[in-house]
């Protein structure tokens, strides 16, 4: 699965709408409901690491219900919402989305309103303010993007806490990601490099988080825009 677009510094007012950015047909579960929202949950492993060249994201592509059933084998659990950025997915697969397609509108008026993109720090701080008021049912996503200040990783409590580091990890899965991504990591990574490092992390969750699995997605952020590609197969990436 790919998805590129051209640089932020280039966008067409009249071609930046939300529409570019709505996740394509059969990349997330279109679920609806309260008793949904309680039970379709994304367990998951995500990562976000800064690199020389931007950013990348890493996440698993497994649902769950309830953390015991796994409901969906494909989903595509990080999404550009920025010319230069893109969030992950934690928590109820309806939240998410739902909180997506709000940042996304936002990012949208913005640059509607002020003729250029929002920075990163200002998206970051944007999701956080949107965590803490939001009914949007425990989500704990990771925002990375690329901006004229530098390469960003955020990771965003359900309490709209908005912290930024190096690299990060969250999802049911973190506590066995840490630790490869602590024994893999360096200063200096490329995107090439960085996309093998945060594969191995989402792999080591997998085998042993149930509320992880089924293969990697790998988001790619740069200047020029975001790349993201799903791969069932995790030595196809390693």
């Amino acid at each position: 699965m790919n998805r590129q677009n051209q640089s932020a510094f280039d966008f067409d007012r009249r071609d930046y709408e939300v529409p570019i950015y709505e996740p394509e047909v059969g990349s997330l579960p279109d679920l609806s409901g309260k008793d949904a929202e309680k039970v379709n949950q994304t367990g998951t492993t995500t990562v976000g690491i800064t690199t020389t060249d931007g950013v990348v994201i890493a996440t698993d592509m497994r649902a769950s219900l309830g953390g015991r059933f796994v409901s969906n084998k494909n989903v595509q659990k990080v999404e550009q919402i920025h010319p230069t950025g893109a969030l992950t997915l934690v928590g109820s697969v309806g939240g998410a989305q739902s909180f997506i397609r709000s940042l996304r509108a936002e990012v949208n008026l913005y640059e509607s309103r002020r003729g250029e993109p929002m920075s990163i720090s200002a998206l970051a701080t944007l999701a956080g303010n949107f965590a803490r008021g939001g009914p949007f049912f425990a989500i704990n996503p990771i925002l990375g993007g690329v901006d004229d200040e530098g390469h960003h990783v955020y990771s965003i409590d359900p309490a709209g806490g908005v912290m930024e580091d190096d690299y990060t990890v969250t999802g049911s899965g973190l506590t066995v990601a840490y630790g490869t991504l602590e024994r893999e990591y360096r200063e200096g990574l490329s995107n090439d490099e960085a996309k093998q490092v945060a594969a191995s992390a989402v792999k080591a969750a997998v085998e042993r988080d149930t509320g992880s699995g089924n293969g990697v997605f790998l988001a790619e952020v740069t200047d020029e825009g975001v790349d993201i590609n799903g791969h069932k197969d995790f030595d196809e990436v390693l």
